[in-house]
């Protein structure tokens, strides 16, 4: 008997209508749209309504993922969902959005590893379907970062956006595979991203920064080694949208031209677990992804948490 397979059948986004922009920061930070374009790269980000829990801003991301996939929500065996900003300390934010959709009884939990939220719970997913456990597992990352922000903090608020990305994970019939994931994390290194209960985001940057770069690194090449490719033949590498200073550092450090690493930071910001999915949906949309080709995930967050994943669509 063959082994079996797992791909990402179906993929999904929700980005809130309300945009704010650098200009709009202007008004009521001591900041400037030079100054945050030329230090983050970011010109713009999607807020999200005071209402809006991580669970709503999710819904319409998990419901295209699971249509495009072909399947209706009682299909769905199991629900992951990644977000640092979860609608209440429990129940899930898993539950609340399986209960949205509909999905009758799945098994439902919630991940806190930050930005890399996603490639764990991406990495969970294969695991459960490679071992037979479920057949469709929904993950997604979202994010309501703009109700943790301190928006007097000029070095936190002009960086991060709402929003969120939904894949269902399958088992393929074909070649598609998830063929390799690399995951670590570091906690003596807590103080350098992090949010006290009932709190605000509290952010070193320059610290960040540094670990953000090598730890990608390490972990990218490493994926790369298990699933026994090189770096000529990834067709594109979607990396975690913090910072496009950190985003070219990498691609520089693993010399990757310009046009195998995938940006949308200037549209939306650093998005924390919703912003791998929301690349990655969008660099398929711009044709940028076809069948058969094999991706890169790589990502950092607070943890301090990172990983990559290798998979061929």
């Amino acid at each position: 008997m063959s082994a079996i397979k797992a791909e990402i059948k179906g993929i999904g986004i929700n980005i809130p209508q309300r945009v704010l922009t650098n200009k709009d920061l202007e008004k009521f930070l001591d900041t400037s749209d030079e100054w945050i374009t030329t230090r983050t790269g970011i010109k713009e980000r999607h807020i999200a309504e005071e209402w809006e829990k991580a669970s709503d801003v999710a819904l319409p991301a998990a419901k295209e993922a699971i249509e495009n996939a072909g399947l209706t929500p009682r299909d769905i065996d199991a629900v992951i969902v990644a977000t640092s900003t979860p609608d209440m300390t429990f129940p899930s934010t898993a539950c609340f959005l399986a209960d949205k959709l509909g999905c009758p009884k799945p098994m439902a939990f919630d991940i806190s590893a930050a930005c890399s939220g996603f490639i764990y719970g991406l990495t969970i997913a294969n695991s459960f379907v490679k071992s037979g456990q479920f057949e469709n597992v929904l993950v997604v990352g979202a994010e309501v970062f703009s109700q943790i922000i301190d928006w007097n903090d000029r070095s936190t608020a002009v960086i991060f956006g709402d929003g969120a990305g939904a894949v269902v994970v399958s088992k393929s019939d074909g070649e598609s595979d998830i063929l390799s994931a690399v995951m670590k994390s570091d906690g003596s290194h807590w103080g350098s991203l992090y949010c006290p209960v009932g709190e605000k985001l509290r952010m070193r940057g320059r610290e960040t920064f540094k670990l953000a770069i090598k730890s990608m690194e390490m972990a990218s090449n490493k994926a790369l080694q298990q699933a026994g490719l090189q770096i000529e033949d990834i067709k594109i590498i979607i990396p975690h949208q913090a910072n496009i200073r950190i985003i070219n550092a990498l691609a520089e450090r693993m010399e990757l031209p310009e046009d195998k690493v995938y940006s949308n930071i200037h549209k939306y910001g650093n998005t924390s677990a919703a912003s791998i999915p929301i690349a990655f949906y969008e660099a398929w949309k711009e044709g940028k992804i076809s069948k058969g080709d094999y991706i890169l995930l790589t990502a950092f967050g607070g943890g301090l948490t990172w990983g990559s994943i290798v998979l061929k669509f």
